[in-house]
């Protein structure tokens, strides 16, 4: 969506009472929209964040022109001053992380008898298989003219 434009793009990442949220101007008219929000999310103190315009192997030029920083002062709680004093490392609540979803119902025995039903078919038919194209072979390494 930002390939070859003839304006700027902007981006916006505003962390926020842990609270991500990731706004987008690609159209040029200085009218945000939103590209992510992501509440509950809590960074560690103490880190910098840090831009690359690096794309790997791919042939596009990204230019970050210009990265503008501030630090809000919001009022805390003690409460949640403690909170965040305590991460370590960043996490997000509730997040459903690919592939962590809720564990799968245990096969039934229809599910699980048919399974191996045709599993054992599948192995007796290449079985079969097997013998007949060893015999073939014998047949043929046996007619031999001299």
């Amino acid at each position: 969506m930002v390939r070859n434009l003839n304006h700027d793009t902007f981006l916006v990442i505003r962390y926020v009472k842990r609270r991500l949220t990731v706004l987008i101007d690609i159209d040029g008219k200085q009218e945000w929209r939103d590209c992510i929000d992501v509440p509950g999310v809590r960074l560690p103190r103490g880190y910098y964040f840090g831009t690359s315009s690096v794309t790997g192997d791919l042939s596009d030029n990204h230019d970050i022109i210009s990265l503008k920083l501030y630090q809000l002062t919001v009022e805390r709680t003690p409460e949640e001053e403690r909170r965040d004093k305590e991460v370590y490392l960043p996490v997000v609540d509730n997040l459903k992380l690919p592939g962590m979803e809720a564990p799968l119902e245990p096969m039934s025995g229809l599910a699980l008898f048919l399974i191996v039903f045709f599993s054992l078919v599948a192995i007796v038919f290449a079985i079969v298989i097997g013998v007949i194209v060893y015999n073939k072979w014998q047949e043929q390494s046996r007619k031999h003219f001299y």
